[in-house]
């Protein structure tokens, strides 16, 4: 009998346009490049609210955005929906409250992800402009690791 391979999705939102936020399409993008194996699917989710909804008989959906919690820029947050108070002020993403709002329609419908995770990177600048700020340059291949980890797969890329 072989073995079922649990579904994972990773999901990159943001705003390409507005620098640092989008650091979850940059991040999508990079990881894009990876070899994955066969049930690990990248999504350019961009700054479509709606885009978990098409992830029925997902395992285990990771989001990556951009999200302001007053830490300083390149702080990465690791939590999940229900860490969040919904009345929260602490915790802003610009897609914050269309995903919190989509993963409760995902379970009333029976279609949630057994496990999400956000992965929030917090902003330097987000400004016009479609360059990362220079702290989340930095900061990027960390970043890249920390989702990477949160797959299952450890990619150390220190030199030897």
């Amino acid at each position: 009998m072989g073995t079922k391979h649990h579904q994972i999705v990773v999901l990159g939102m943001g705003n390409e346009l507005l620098k640092d936020e989008g650091i979850g399409v940059h991040i999508a993008r990079a990881l894009r490049e990876t070899p994955f194996p066969s049930n690990v699917v990248v999504v350019d989710g961009g700054t479509l609210p709606d885009a978990p909804l098409s992830f029925e008989g997902v395992d285990k959906l990771i989001v990556v955005d951009a999200v302001r919690a007053g830490e300083e820029p390149g702080a990465v947050y690791h939590f999940r929906p229900e860490d969040i108070e919904p009345d929260s002020k602490a915790l802003t993403s610009l897609h914050q409250i269309s995903l919190l709002e989509n993963l409760w329609l995902m379970e009333r419908f029976s279609q949630k992800p057994r496990e999400v995770i956000i992965i929030g990177v917090e902003p330097e600048d987000m400004s016009l402009g479609l360059e990362l700020s220079a702290r989340l340059q930095e900061r990027f291949p960390q970043i890249v690791e920390i989702v990477l980890e949160e797959i299952g797969i450890t990619h150390t890329r220190k030199g030897g």
